[in-house]
């Protein structure tokens, strides 16, 4: 890898949480917890809600306490600047602890991206104890999770210009997250980090993940943005393989390729930029959508599942109307060689989450499909929805026969998954 590639990579993870976002500011929303915490509504009786994307903060001595002996200088440690905890490896900055907006009193911070401290965050963040206790105060059975921080992101990891810690510090989260499995008795699933800079270590870390029970991966859409080959080269071949047979889901958490920061006008305070750059981070996943409909990939690999993940609801139907659309305006020859039209790729291999939504839970969800839309929080992360989650979901779901109901906030995940739930 160029050293100009390196260097932005390592910029890229100082700036994976804008430090304006832990600067003072933003207002205290305040929870009346008792009144939040009654767990299930009556009308979901019979269903373990399945929260499909929320964010474990990675522990300070999650990779020291694992780490060999020879290793243990050399691995992710906290370090406290300008009073905010943030991760380094040796001398290299790898940003925050991540989002972190619900305060341990149960009251949430907006207008800021984390409290800048462990400490002052809810421990249910990091901790599985008070994890779990706050899934059954939100009516929640089981959460699928992903990191909170950018020390474990591969394409990170690969500006340290040493693959063999890169590779153990992967390793150690995936350990980490099995043993998450265990410690919540199958109620916390991680999803899995790979080095895909390395087709061997792929491939051995992939099937290493999937023996130990890791659901599913996540993964860049343009990998290609960091040096590897893109998913249209055979270098993901046999670990497109390896899923598809396994029945693995891979991940696009958000969109990585564009930077929203470069679409908001000069001059926006940092609440406007924030608005704006998290509205148009989830109708991004619309590209990463469109990538793999176009691909040819999944006429290769028939059964292959993707989730797109934190990224809403309401803008598909659109999607894959432009596409159904450019199809036929824009792909006179590559549409020959396709078998399938947008609607039956995104039905066939594509799952969708949504939050906040209403519109789209109300109004969109035949036309998108029962069989392909799962629920999510988002907690503890900024825009999760907190407080409010058994509130909400009867709202957005109260029109909807119980087998509806089940299909969206249970069945679908447990399908995508594999969840032993």
């Amino acid at each position: 890898m160029a050293d100009a590639d390196a260097k932005e990579m390592a910029q890229s993870a100082r700036k994976y949480w804008s430090a304006d976002g832990y600067k003072p500011g933003g207002a205290i929303r305040e929870v009346d917890y008792a009144t939040q915490s009654g767990g299930l509504d009556p009308m979901f009786a019979g269903i373990r809600i399945v929260d499909t994307d929320t964010h474990i903060t990675e522990a300070p001595d999650m990779f020291t306490s694992r780490a060999p002996a020879a290793l243990k200088s050399k691995m992710p440690h906290i370090r406290r600047v300008d009073e905010t905890d943030r991760w380094f490896v040796g001398d290299r900055d790898f940003g925050t602890m991540g989002g972190n907006v619900i305060r341990a009193d149960n009251n949430k911070l907006l207008g800021r991206l984390a409290f800048p401290k462990l400490e002052e965050a809810h421990p249910g963040g990091h901790l599985m104890k008070e994890r779990l206790q706050a899934m059954d105060d939100m009516g929640v059975y089981a959460q699928v999770c992903y990191q909170n921080s950018g020390v474990t992101q591969a394409g990170s990891l690969m500006s340290l210009g040493d693959p063999d810690l890169a590779r153990s510090i992967i390793e150690i989260f995936n350990d980490t997250s099995a043993d998450y499995m265990q410690q919540s008795n199958n109620r916390i699933f991680n999803m899995g980090h790979l080095p895909f800079w390395d087709q061997k270590a792929l491939m051995a870390e992939g099937r290493r993940c999937i023996d130990m029970g890791i659901r599913g991966f996540v993964l860049p859409d343009t990998p290609e943005r960091v040096g590897v080959p893109s998913f249209m080269s055979d270098y993901w071949t046999p670990f497109l393989e390896m899923c598809d047979a396994t029945g693995t889901p891979i991940n696009f958490h958000l969109n990585a390729a564009i930077d929203p920061n470069t679409l908001t006008w000069e001059g926006f305070e940092f609440e406007q930029t924030l608005a704006v750059v998290a509205t148009m981070f989830s109708i991004g996943n619309a590209a990463t959508l469109g990538n793999w409909i176009v691909s040819g990939r999944l006429d290769r690999h028939p059964t292959l599942k993707l989730g797109l993940i934190e990224s809403g609801m309401g803008w598909l139907p659109f999607a894959i109307e432009a596409l159904e659309h450019q199809f036929d305006e824009m792909m006179p020859n590559n549409k020959k060689k396709l078998t399938r039209r947008p609607w039956q790729y995104f039905r066939d291999h594509f799952w969708c989450t949504f939050w906040f939504e209403k519109v789209g839970p109300k109004l969109l969800l035949e036309t998108i499909g029962v069989d392909n839309v799962m629920f999510e929080t988002d907690f503890p992360h900024p825009t999760s929805l907190y407080p409010g989650v058994q509130e909400h979901l009867k709202d957005v779901m109260g029109g909807y026969s119980h087998e509806v109901r089940k299909k969206v906030l249970q069945d679908n995940a447990v399908k995508l998954y594999n969840l032993p739930i």
